[in-house]
C-alpha cells in the first residue's frame, strides 16, 4: 500500500464537506481588490491626484504599517498596498481550513475511523493541504482575473494574485505542522495564529520602521515586495515554495511517528479535581470562550491604536478629492475627514466583533455535533441554561472586544489632536454602537442553531454579504434598499453632533428576538444533531 493511498477519496470528502464553506471566503476576497482599483480609477483620475494620495499614504507610518508599503503612484500600485490586509485574512483562512481537515478530524474520532480502513500515512495532511492549496490557487486566479477585468496590467495582476495564492499556501502548510504539535484542535490553531501573529508584527515593524530587513523574515511581506504593477521583481516568488517545502518537511515526518491522537508536545494536565466554577454550564462555557476572548481583545486592541494613530494623517490625505469625501462620509457619517474615518474603520471592526458572536454562538452546535452536549444535559443542567451559557459570551463579547477598539482608538487619536478626554469617550461610544448589529448576527446563529442546526454556518453567508454590502455598497453607489439589508448600515453615526439611538434599540430587540426564537426551537428539537 502506499503512502498516498486514499488521498482522492478524502480529497472528494473533503471538497463535499466544504462545498459551502470554501466559496464564502474564497469568492468574496476574490472580489475585494478589483473593488479597490476600480474605486481608484474613479477617486483618482489624474496623475497628480495619485501622486498626493500616494505621497500621503507613504508618509503615514500607521497606514504603512497596517497595510503595507506603497512602490509607486499608479492605481495598480495603490490597489496592492490597499489589499495588504487581505493577505493577513487569507493567511488566517487558509490555516485554520488546514487545521479543520487534520487535527480537528483527528480530535473528533473520524479519523481514527477512517485509518482503520485502507488508508496510506501520509494521506490525511496530504488530502487536506490540497485542498487548500486549491483553494488559494483558485483564490489568486480569481484575484487576478479581476484585476485585469478592472483595467489593469496583466503582468501586475498575476504577480499579485500569485502573491496571494502562495501566501495562502505558505500559512495552510504552517496549519498542517501546527497539527502535528499539540494533541487538540484548540491548541494547533493557537499555535498557528500566534505564528501569524508573529509574521504580522515582523512585517509591521519593517514596513513601518527603519529596519526593512525585518519584513523580509515575514512570509506575510514577500507578495508585497513583489512590487506587481511597478516593474515585477519575479524572484521573490521563490521564497513561499521554499519556505512550504521546509515547513512539510517537519510536518510530515511528525504525521507518522506520533501516535494517533497524540502531540509532539506534551500535553498540559490540569488539577485532579474540578474547581467550584466548573459545578455549572457558565463555568464550563467561561472555560471553553476566555482564551478566545482573551486573543480577539489583544488583537482588537492593537487594532485600535493603529487605526487611531493613522486618522488625522488619513484625513489629510484624501482632502480636495470630492468622490472620496462623499464615500467616507456615507461610510463614516461625518463631513470632517477624519472623524469620517474613524467611523468607517470602527464600522469595518464591528464586523469583525460580529465574526467573533457568530462563532462564539456556534461553539453550540460543535459541542453538539462533538457529543459532549449531549452527557452534560443528560444530567440537571437544563437545555436553557446550557445555551445561556454559551449565549452570554456570544452577546458580551462583541461588547468587549468593540469597547477595547474604541478606547484603544480614542486614546491614540485624543493624543494625535491633543484632546484626549474629549475624544476618548466620543469613540469609545462609536465602537460600542457597532454591538447591536453584530448581536443581530449572533442572534441568526442562534435560530438557525435551534430550528435548523445543519444550516447554522450559513450565517457565516449572511456575515459575509454584510462586509460585502460594507465595503462595495458606498463605492457602488448602490440601492438604498439593498443596503438596508445589512443591520450595520442602520447603526446610527455616533461621530455627528446630533445622532438617534432608536436604530440601536431596534436591533437590540430584533436580536432577542431571534435569539429567543432559536431557544425555543432548541428545546424542542432532538438531541445530537448527527
Amino acid at each position: 500500500m502506499s503512502t498516498l493511498t486514499g488521498t482522492r477519496h478524502l480529497v472528494r470528502l473533503i471538497l463535499r464537506r466544504d462545498r459551502i464553506v470554501l466559496p464564502l471566503w474564497v469568492l468574496p476576497l476574490a472580489v475585494l481588490p478589483m473593488t479597490y482599483a476600480t474605486s481608484f480609477f474613479e477617486l483618482f483620475p489624474t496623475a497628480a491626484d495619485r501622486a498626493a494620495y500616494a505621497a500621503g499614504t507613504a508618509r503615514n507610518p500607521s497606514i504603512v504599517a497596517l497595510l503595507g508599503p506603497v512602490y509607486g503612484e499608479s492605481v495598480g500600485a495603490l490597489t496592492a498596498q490597499r489589499g495588504g490586509f487581505l493577505l493577513v485574512i487569507i493567511a488566517l483562512a487558509t490555516l485554520l481550513t488546514a487545521v479543520r481537515h487534520t487535527r480537528t478530524e483527528e480530535e473528533a474520532g473520524r479519523h481514527e475511523l477512517l485509518a482503520g480502513g485502507v488508508l496510506g500515512r501520509y494521506a490525511a495532511l496530504t488530502a487536506a493541504l490540497l485542498v487548500t492549496y486549491a483553494a488559494s490557487l483558485l483564490l489568486g486566479l480569481l484575484t487576478a482575473a479581476g484585476l485585469v477585468a478592472a483595467g489593469l496590467p496583466t503582468a501586475g495582476s498575476l504577480a499579485y494574485g500569485l502573491g496571494v495564492t502562495l501566501t495562502g499556501v505558505v500559512f495552510a502548510t504552517l496549519g498542517g505542522l501546527a497539527a502535528q504539535l499539540t494533541e487538540s484542535a484548540g491548541g494547533a490553531r493557537g499555535i498557528g495564529i500566534a505564528a501569524l501573529g508573529l509574521a504580522f508584527a515582523l512585517r509591521l515593524a519593517g514596513d513601518a520602521g527603519r529596519h526593512e530587513w525585518l519584513s523580509w523574515l515575514s512570509p506575510l511581506g514577500w507578495a508585497a515586495r513583489v512590487r506587481p504593477y511597478e516593474g515585477e521583481r519575479w524572484w521573490v516568488l521563490l521564497l513561499p515554495p521554499a519556505a512550504t517545502v521546509a515547513l512539510a518537511a517537519v510536518a510530515y515526518p511528525l504525521s507518522v511517528r506520533r501516535d494517533l491522537g497524540a502531540g509532539l508536545l506534551p500535553p498540559r494536565l490540569g488539577p485532579a479535581g474540578a474547581g467550584r466554577a466548573l459545578t455549572g454550564p457558565f463555568g464550563l462555557a467561561w472555560r471553553l470562550h476566555r482564551g478566545q476572548l482573551l486573543w480577539w481583545s489583544v488583537g482588537f486592541g492593537l487594532l485600535g491604536l493603529i487605526l487611531g494613530g493613522a486618522a488625522k494623517a488619513a484625513g489629510r490625505s484624501v482632502e480636495g478629492n470630492p468622490q472620496l469625501e462623499e464615500i467616507l462620509a456615507r461610510m463614516g457619517g461625518t463631513t470632517a475627514l477624519s472623524e469620517a474615518y474613524l467611523g468607517a474603520t470602527l464600522s469595518l471592526a464591528g464586523l469583525a466583533a460580529a465574526g467573533y458572536a457568530v462563532q462564539a454562538a456556534l461553539r453550540m452546535r460543535s459541542e453538539e455535533a462533538a457529543g459532549r452536549a449531549e452527557p452534560l444535559l443528560a444530567t440537571g443542567t437544563h437545555r436553557s441554561a446550557w445555551l445561556a451559557s454559551h449565549l452570554v459570551f456570544a452577546l458580551l463579547g462583541p461588547v468587549v472586544v468593540l469597547a477595547v477598539t474604541g478606547f484603544a482608538t480614542g486614546l491614540t487619536y485624543g493624543l494625535s489632536v491633543r484632546d484626549v478626554p474629549g475624544e476618548l469617550p466620543r469613540l469609545l461610544a462609536a465602537g460600542l454602537a457597532q454591538v447591536p448589529a453584530a448581536w443581530v448576527l449572533a442572534g441568526l446563529a442562534v435560530l438557525l442553531y435551534g430550528l435548523l442546526p445543519r444550516l447554522a454556518p450559513l450565517v457565516w453567508a449572511a456575515l459575509a454579504a454584510c462586509v460585502l454590502l460594507g465595503q462595495l455598497g458606498p463605492v457602488l453607489r448602490l440601492d438604498q434598499w439593498l443596503l438596508d439589508l445589512s443591520p450595520f448600515t442602520h447603526t446610527p453615526q455616533v461621530l455627528r453632533p446630533a445622532w438617534d439611538a432608536t436604530p440601536l434599540w431596534a436591533l437590540t430587540v430584533l436580536a432577542v428576538v431571534l435569539a429567543a426564537v432559536g431557544l425555543t426551537g432548541f428545546r424542542r428539537r432532538d438531541l445530537p444533531i448527527g
